[in-house]
Formats: C-alpha cells, sequence, structure tokens
C-alpha cells in the first residue's frame, strides 16, 4: 500500500471522528455557558428589581410631593378667583347703583320737561289770544288817531319822517364836520406821505415809457454781431450794465430795458461806441462799458454843476453835486426833476427877493427840496426822508433841511424859506404844460370841476382856481344852511372823485355868506 494513501486515510478517518466529537462538545460548552447566563440573569434581576422598587418609592414620594404642591397652587388660585369676584360683584353693584340714579334722576328731569311743555303751550296759546286783542286795539286806536287827526297813517308816517329827516339831518351835518375834522388831524400826515409816495414813485403810465432806450444799427447784421457766438456778447453786455438787451424783429433797432436810467445810459453810450468800433468781444465790451461809465459819471457830475451854476447856488458838498446830476434820469409824470428843482429854486428865489427873505439861501433850498430822488430806488423811504438824511449828513443849513422835511407837509415848516419852497414846488408841478397832461386836458378838466359843482342845488357859481387843485363854490345863503354845506362839500368831493382823474388832490371849499344891504337917504 502506499504511504501517501494511507496518510491520506488516516486524515480522514481524524477528520471524521473530530466531527463527530464536535457535537458533544458543543453542547458542553452551551451548558457552561447557559449556566453561567442563568446565574447572570438572576443576578440581574435582582438589581433590576431592587431598582425598580427604589424608583417606585421615589417616584411614589415625587408624586405625593407634585400633589401637595399642586393642591397649594390651587387654593392660592382659587382664593385669588374668589377675591378678584368679590371686587368685581362690588364694582358692578355699584354701577347698578349710580346707573339707578342716573335713570332717577332722568326721569324726574323728563317729568319736569313734560310739566313746561304744558306750561308753555298754554302760555302761548294765552299770549296769540292776547297779540289778537293787541293788534285789534292797536287798529281800533289808528282809527281813532286818523278820525281825530284828519290825517291817514301813510300821511302821518310822511310827516313824522320829514320831521325827524330834518333834525337827523342837522345832527348828522355836525357830527360829520366833528368826525372830518378829528380823522383829518389823524390821517392828513399818513395819507399825504403815502399818496405823494405812490404818485412820485408808481406812476405806471410813465415808467412804462421812460424803462427803454433805443439804440438804431446801421444793418440788421449788426444785430447778430452783438448776439455773438452762442450768445456771448448779449450775456456780457447784460451782466455788466444789468440791462436787458430786447433783440426783436424791428429793423436796424436794438431796444435797452432797465428800470436804473443811469444803467440804461451807460448801456446806451457802450452799445453806441461798440458799434462804430466794429469790434465786438467780450473783452472790448468791458473795456467799452467802463468807459460809458465814466463818461456819465462825467456827465452827471457836469450837469449837477451846471444846475447850481443856473441857479447861482454855491459851496455844494461834491456828492450833493453829483446827486443833482442823476437827477437828470429821474422824472416825475415827465417832468424832469432836474429841470423841476431847477424851477424851483428860480420860484423860490423870486418869491423871497419880494419877501425881503435871504434869496440865496431860498435857491438853495429849492435845489435841494427832491435831492431824495436820486437815490430813493437804491434807498428804503421816502424822497422826502432820503433828501433830509443827505443834507445833514453833508452839513447842510437847518432851514435847508426843513425845507426838504416840510415842501410835502410830513413835518411843520420852521422858516418862510420853507413855507416859500412848498408854494414854489406846487407852482412847478401844477402849471400847465409841466407834466405829462396837455393843456386841452387841462382846460377840459377846470371846466369839469366847475360843471360839477355848478349842478348841486343851492350853488349860485363856481370858479376852479390854482390850477384845478381848488374849486371854490358860492351857495345861495337862503337854500343852504351852514349844516347843509358840510355835507354839499362832501357830497361834491365825492362827485368829483367818481367822475374825474387828476393827480394829487383837490379841495373843495364850499362859501356861504348873507349880506343885509340898506341905504341911508
Amino acid at each position: 500500500m502506499n504511504p501517501l494513501v494511507v496518510v491520506l486515510v488516516v486524515l480522514v478517518v481524524l477528520v471524521i471522528l473530530l466531527i463527530a466529537a464536535l457535537p458533544f462538545t458543543w453542547n458542553a460548552a452551551l451548558k457552561r455557558k447557559a449556566q453561567d447566563d442563568a446565574e447572570k440573569i438572576g443576578s440581574a434581576e435582582e438589581k433590576a428589581r431592587s431598582i425598580i422598587d427604589d424608583a417606585i418609592k421615589t417616584a411614589e414620594n415625587k408624586k405625593r410631593e407634585s400633589l401637595l404642591e399642586v393642591k397649594e397652587q390651587s387654593l392660592a388660585q382659587k382664593n385669588e378667583v374668589d377675591r378678584e369676584i368679590k371686587e368685581r360683584r362690588a364694582e358692578i353693584s355699584k354701577q347698578e347703583r349710580r346707573v339707578q340714579s342716573k335713570e332717577d334722576t332722568l326721569d324726574r328731569k323728563t317729568e319736569a320737561m313734560e310739566r313746561r311743555e304744558s306750561d308753555y303751550a298754554a302760555k302761548e296759546a294765552n299770549l296769540q289770544k292776547k297779540q289778537k286783542q293787541v293788534d285789534e286795539l292797536h287798529q281800533k286806536g289808528v282809527k281813532e288817531l286818523e278820525k281825530i287827526s284828519g290825517m291817514t297813517s301813510d300821511e302821518a308816517r310822511d310827516f313824522l319822517l320829514k320831521s325827524v329827516q330834518d333834525d337827523v339831518k342837522v345832527d348828522a351835518a355836525k357830527m360829520y364836520r366833528e368826525l372830518v375834522s378829528q380823522a383829518k388831524e389823524d390821517a392828513d400826515k399818513k395819507a399825504r406821505e403815502i399818496v405823494v409816495n405812490s404818485i412820485q414813485r408808481c406812476a405806471v403810465d410813465h415808467v412804462s415809457e421812460s424803462t427803454i432806450s433805443v439804440v438804431q444799427l446801421p444793418n440788421d447784421e449788426m444785430k447778430g454781431r452783438i448776439i455773438g457766438r452762442e450768445g456771448r456778447n448779449i450775456r456780457t453786455i447784460e451782466t455788466l450794465t444789468g440791462v436787458d438787451l430786447i433783440i426783436d424783429d424791428t429793423p436796424e433797432a436794438v431796444v435797452l430795458s432797465a428800470f436804473d436810467p443811469v444803467r440804461r445810459e451807460v448801456a446806451r453810450i457802450a452799445l453806441e461806441k461798440l458799434i462804430v468800433d466794429g469790434r465786438i468781444h467780450p473783452a472790448r465790451i468791458e473795456e467799452m462799458v467802463e468807459k460809458a461809465r465814466r463818461e456819465v459819471e462825467t456827465q452827471i457830475r457836469e450837469d449837477g454843476e451846471q444846475a447850481a451854476f443856473e441857479v447861482g447856488v454855491h459851496n455844494l458838498h461834491p456828492e450833493l453835486i453829483k446827486l443833482l446830476g442823476r437827477m437828470r434820469f429821474r422824472t416825475s409824470y415827465g417832468q424832469n426833476a432836474l429841470k423841476h428843482s431847477v424851477e424851483v429854486a428860480q420860484l423860490a428865489g423870486l418869491m423871497a427877493g419880494e419877501c425881503g427873505c435871504d434869496v440865496r439861501l431860498a435857491k438853495r433850498a429849492g435845489l435841494l427840496h427832491d435831492i431824495g430822488k436820486s437815490i430813493d430806488h437804491e434807498v428804503e423811504g421816502t424822497h422826502v426822508q432820503i433828501g433830509a438824511d443827505l443834507c445833514r449828513k453833508y452839513k447842510e443849513n437847518q432851514v435847508v433841511i426843513n425845507a426838504v422835511e416840510s415842501h410835502h407837509g410830513d413835518v411843520e415848516p420852521t422858516s418862510l424859506i420853507s413855507c416859500l419852497v412848498q408854494a414854489a414846488d406846487a407852482i412847478s408841478a401844477s402849471r400847465p404844460g409841466a407834466r405829462r397832461e396837455t393843456l386841452d386836458n387841462y382846460t377840459n378838466r377846470l371846466k369839469q370841476l366847475e360843471d360839477i359843482a355848478n349842478g348841486f342845488k343851492g350853488v349860485e357859481k363856481s370858479f376852479a382856481i390854482q390850477a384845478g387843485r381848488e374849486v371854490r363854490v358860492m351857495v345861495v345863503p337862503d337854500q343852504v344852511n351852514d349844516a347843509n354845506m358840510v355835507l354839499l362839500a362832501r357830497d361834491i368831493s365825492k362827485q368829483i372823485e367818481s367822475e374825474l382823474e387828476y393827480p394829487g388832490q383837490i379841495k373843495v371849499n364850499v362859501i356861504r355868506e348873507s349880506r343885509a344891504v340898506d341905504y341911508a337917504k
């Protein structure tokens, strides 16, 4: 036999034996393990029972503690709820008592109102009954009075109204006179200031004409050169001069518009120089504007000196000379302010010579009386106030200062020269042709004044005097008494205000005089 086969057989037998012995070995191991596990399980069960017992005891203790705590909280909440319920019940009970009290009060008031309404209804019925009786008695009394007087009620009413009207008319005239006198004392100064200032500074018709100047051009091509590339030339001119250039379809003309006449004159001279020179660009414009400004300042000074020389006024402050020259560019109702001042100075000098006053001082006051107009568009205030401040600033005579302050009646004149300047100013401003008013309009206005006055009942004749600033009315003494004179003057002035247009104010002077004539034989 082969040894290899023997070895294999032996190995196979060993394997078979091992396989056969393996269940018995495994069963023995399992039995031992089962015994060990049983012992462990028994030990674990005992521990588990012990733990469970402890847990049960602890849970029961916690349970008892929780039950006690819950019972305590429930008891506290119950007590709180009971307390709130008691408070709310008490409050509700209090409100119920209050509502019940109000209802009782309302019931009592309702009953009282019902009683009053019934009383009022009874009184109203009684009153209507009595009113009916009164009407019957009134009608009966009227009939008796008509029977006794021999007049109807309408005739008696007209008679009473007429008698009362006459009495009231006299009382109204007296009251009107007193009220007018008092109103004049309070409002005369303020009214004059407002009216004069408005006329001097707000003459709309004249301003619309004097705020523009027209510069003639050699041809329409020059308009484009004045405007410049993208408008730079026209913007430069407007910026440097403060004047608006209006370039429209007007042939060969450019319009300069500005409220300040001095700036407008500077722009006009500069533009004329640029047109003659032909070189129009920003640098040249600036040069020409500066040159024109110097020329205007020179012209202003020369005009002031010429005005002072013309009236014989010397030793004026250089600044006052310049301000006088600026008045050449100032107008009032079309009347040049500088020429008006020269005319007032001459008139004041003539009247001062007749009255024996200082002629030179009167001329000086007349020349400077409107000096405030030269800067009244630049400085706040009236030209009277501005002029007086300028005269004080440059150390003028007190008589001159008072003449400036009083020439429109704002203050009382303190010297005869002040009165002469005031009169000269009125003469210069009111003479025919002095202001923008034709002679025909002037004569027509005087005639209309007289016609209005003559149209009233009781007027004998009337005269328009002082260049239309006063109308003197003569009345028939038998038809117009002293009381009616006041009402007549008021009615005439009201009709003049409604029908006529005039500068300043018009004085209505009603005159009544009685004459007794007898002859000695």
